[in-house]
């Protein structure tokens, strides 16, 4: 009975060899392009600057006092870094005005906080993921490996430890790669969390000036 289930056990093993293989070519598919999307959303972000943020911000703030919303969502157009952040500062502009402003206004920076956290999923799936998938890739064919050595079949050997190496290798980059896109990707998001906290804050200030700064407080009356 024994032998029955360990004979089941090394069968199911060597099945699962080439969908192992296929996902590791899948998994490093991915984090190439993941790596080269987030080149793409670097690049975006290599004209941000907080007197960029601060002239927007003060011009929309202004537009705003005038009651011209489309030119406001528009004083925004040049520091919305990425298509999200576009539409978090289209729909913070047109929130102002409208009943529980403010606590809409909270909605959308957590749900513009949640998307970003689910754009980083990807990539932290893929820091557990590709080193699952290498040691997975690495412990099937050894089996096969350890027979070929036993049966003096030295082709067997070389191409099973060749194919148990390479994967290895493969989910080794996978996972380390992805692990340096989670962390620069989550820079790159908190950063534009904190743009547009800073667009909100001075679009509903009621006390700011045009200038996106607090009002000046009143002089003291002439003795």
């Amino acid at each position: 009975m024994s032998d029955d289930i360990y004979r089941a056990v090394f069968k199911v093993a060597a099945a699962l060899e080439l969908p192992v293989v296929l996902l590791a070519l899948v998994a490093l598919a991915v984090v190439i392009y993941e790596a080269g999307a987030f080149a793409v959303e670097a690049a975006q972000r290599s004209r941000r600057r907080f007197p960029l943020l601060a002239d927007a911000a003060a011009e929309a703030r202004a537009r705003v006092d005038a009651g011209e919303t489309e030119a406001a969502r528009a004083a925004l157009v040049p520091v919305a870094w990425s298509r999200p952040m576009g539409e978090a500062l289209t729909n913070i502009v047109g929130d102002l005005g409208v009943p529980n402003a403010e606590p809409r206004i909270a909605k959308r920076l957590a749900d513009f906080d949640f998307a970003c956290q689910s754009r980083l999923t990807r990539t932290r799936l893929l820091v557990r993921f590709g080193p699952a998938l290498g040691l997975m890739g690495t412990l099937i064919p050894l089996s096969p490996a350890l027979k070929g050595l036993a049966d003096g079949d030295v082709t067997a050997l070389t191409d099973n430890l060749r194919i148990a190496f390479s994967i290895t290798v493969l989910g080794l980059l996978v996972g380390a790669v992805a692990f340096a896109l989670s962390l620069l990707r989550d820079r790159l998001y908190g950063q534009d969390y904190s743009d547009l906290e800073y667009v909100a804050a001075i679009l509903t200030d009621s006390a700011a000036a045009t200038t996106g700064t607090p009002a000046a407080p009143p002089a003291p009356a002439a003795s």
